[in-house]
């Protein structure tokens, strides 16, 4: 079945590819933020484990508005946490990281999510996207936002 969606397919698969860069961004942070959560220690692991869990969850929850932007555009998105992350500049500890080194890298996941965002925002708006610059104005948003907020927690 065709789409039409006032957009060529060209423009579509353009878009698609942003959107699966910021899936893959997305994705490697969401699995940061959860694993610090579970492994967070010292004077204020309470706190800091109720805010990885507030940030993990809304992550999780951006991986499906993303991943289903991708599919209304009519590509397939990424199926495996392989093909998420091949795309993603964030990548995985080697150990555990102390409560401030996890502050510090969470943020600068932040900010690797809202450049990802910005440069997908490019690409829809070249290709008459509106509906994709919403998705990652939103995105980028939402990411500058907790960024600060976690360089302001250091």
């Amino acid at each position: 079945m065709s789409i039409d969606i006032g957009m060529s397919d060209a423009a579509r698969k353009s878009s698609a590819d942003a959107l699966k860069t910021l899936l893959g961004e997305t994705y490697a942070l969401y699995v940061k933020t959860h694993g610090y959560h579970w492994n967070v220690t010292g004077p204020r692991f309470n706190s800091l484990h109720n805010l990885f869990m507030t940030q993990y969850t809304e992550l999780w929850q951006a991986l499906d508005v993303i991943a289903e932007r991708i599919r209304a555009l009519g590509h397939f998105a990424p199926g495996s946490s392989g093909e998420m992350t091949e795309h993603a500049t964030i990548k995985p500890d080697n150990g555990v990281p102390d409560a401030e080194d996890m502050l510090k890298n969470l943020a600068a996941g932040h900010e690797a999510v809202s450049r990802a965002a910005k440069y997908g925002i490019t690409i829809a708006e070249k290709n008459a996207d509106p509906v994709s610059v919403d998705l990652f104005t939103q995105r980028a948003q939402i990411s500058e936002k907790t960024a600060w907020m976690l360089r302001a927690s250091v």
